[in-house]
């Protein structure tokens, strides 16, 4: 299995946002929900329409079977309003164009971000790097490893900082500055 990496620059993120939303709205907001929920990509593929008419997203976590409670930003709420409308209860928000009414699979979800990606020029892209960029982001904003351990159900602080790839960071940073 590769390593992936959470998207730290905001202008590349606006960037893949931006392409994403020319080419899919579904696509657009795959990458917008997950980067603003920090929840993973077996968790964001099988919600519904039902699902995003809450404040929060109330789940089962595929991968811990932990009952969840993530809290909806407000910028994703207006986003999933949008989206919504028209939309039946039962219909995936992630909807494949293939069958009646199944979710897209991990495979496309990848492929979707990969496509993204290579527009900005990123490498060490996958489905886990929306729920990277989400955790590097909120760290960074609020500085708080202990609420992120909480989010991400990890057990020790040093694995939520290399998870976000902070380590990666201040690695880079003294290497960059280091000169004897």
């Amino acid at each position: 299995m590769n390593y992936v990496h959470p998207v730290r620059d905001p202008d590349q993120i606006a960037e893949m946002k931006k392409y994403l939303m020319k080419k899919s709205e579904r696509d657009y907001m795959l990458f917008v929900t997950g980067i603003n929920s920090g929840l993973r990509i077996s968790d964001l593929l099988p919600l519904r329409v039902r699902d995003a008419k809450k404040t929060y997203f109330d789940l089962r976590e595929k991968k811990t079977q932990k009952q969840k409670r993530i809290q909806m930003t407000p910028g994703l709420r207006r986003e999933l309003k949008k989206y919504i409308e028209g939309k039946d209860d039962d219909e995936y928000l992630f909807k494949s164009r293939e069958g009646l009414n199944k979710p897209i699979s991990r495979s496309m979800a990848y492929k979707i971000l990969r496509e993204a990606a290579d527009y900005v020029g990123l490498d060490g892209v996958g489905t886990h790097t929306l729920r990277k960029t989400f955790g590097y982001h909120l760290y960074k904003k609020y500085k708080d490893v202990a609420l992120l351990m909480e989010i991400f159900n990890h057990s020790d602080e040093n694995i939520t900082l290399r998870y976000i790839g902070i380590n990666q960071d201040s690695m880079d940073k003294a290497l960059n500055d280091f000169k004897i």
